[in-house]
């Protein structure tokens, strides 16, 4: 058995098919299928069940499944022991998911600053309305809206911010004013699709002291964009107002909401020394962008 044998099992367990774990190892889906037969062949032992789901570890897989992400484990630590060597450059590729307002507003502005420092370092970003999962690899790590609690994870606070009431200033001045929250019930509210609320810290309209939104969606960039079109009000990140001329807070004295980032990582990556150097300056760099941001606004 050898290391790049573990590599191709590890991302069919992944992905659950051999499809996309050519694709995450750029190979073919049929040289992903010939790597697993041989594998099993060579351990005389069937590490997956074709289901209509797709490939489900066995018992004898799952049982590899471990092993095989502590050897990946011990390859990751070997490489960037090797890389460290004194070098404060950060290198290679590292995947950070992200809701897709922070991803849409916030990172690019904090890869940049980074980029500045570490060139050979690239960043990719992974905008998703949903969870992410670390133990099959989807990303290295990533930024949640709150603390998870359950997982063998690395959990650390990177910063507050805000969101406000907001609408166009066009629409503002050709509908009813708005001067408490009672008149808001004579105003179409733009917000999330009830069922696809992912996070409880994403569910606002209770905070505004309404009941429903009349347009949704489930993206923090399509409700900016319903609200610049002008199909109503709509409870807008403050990190996200520098970007929309003419947009401007309703209510602002009422309608200020709070919520935090937190940066979420494996247990197993706390001895990854890349990976803990690349946390400490993404959470620093966030924190002075969401400021940033915010003082714009």
């Amino acid at each position: 058995m050898n290391w790049d044998d573990l590599r191709v099992f590890l991302a069919v367990a992944r992905t659950e098919s051999l499809s996309g774990a050519g694709r995450q190892l750029k190979i073919d889906p049929a040289t992903v299928g010939r790597r697993i037969a041989r594998l099993e062949e060579g351990l005389g032992a069937p590490l997956f069940a074709k289901s209509p789901q797709g490939y489900e570890l066995t018992r004898d897989g799952g049982r590899l499944l471990a092993h095989a992400e502590a050897a990946e484990q011990a390859v990751s630590l070997g490489l960037d022991d090797l890389s460290g060597d004194g070098d404060e450059q950060l290198k290679g590729v590292i995947r950070i998911g992200a809701p897709d307002g922070c991803a849409n507003y916030v990172l690019p502005r904090v890869v940049a600053r980074i980029a500045e420092e570490h060139p050979e370092l690239e960043v990719q970003i992974i905008a998703q309305p949903r969870l992410f999962s670390l133990s099959k690899r989807e990303v290295d790590l990533y930024v949640s809206v709150s603390p998870p609690s359950s997982g063998r994870l690395l959990v650390q606070k990177i910063t507050d911010y805000h969101l406000s009431l907001a609408g166009m200033r066009w629409y503002l001045r050709q509908h009813e004013d708005i001067t408490t929250r009672e008149d808001l019930k004579r105003h179409k509210l733009v917000g999330y699709v009830p069922d696809l609320i992912f996070d409880k810290e994403l569910d606002y309209l209770e905070e505004i002291g309404a009941s429903e939104a009349d347009y949704t969606s489930n993206s923090v960039s399509v409700q900016l964009n319903m609200i610049r079109a002008g199909l109503g009000v709509g409870v807008v990140h403050d990190f996200c107002l520098p970007y929309v001329n003419r947009m401007e807070r309703v209510l602002p004295e009422d309608v200020r909401l709070k919520r935090a980032f937190y940066l979420v990582r494996h247990a197993d990556d706390r001895k990854v020394e890349r990976l803990s150097r690349f946390s400490e300056v993404l959470c620093q760099s966030m924190r002075e962008v969401v400021e940033h941001l915010e003082r714009e606004a």
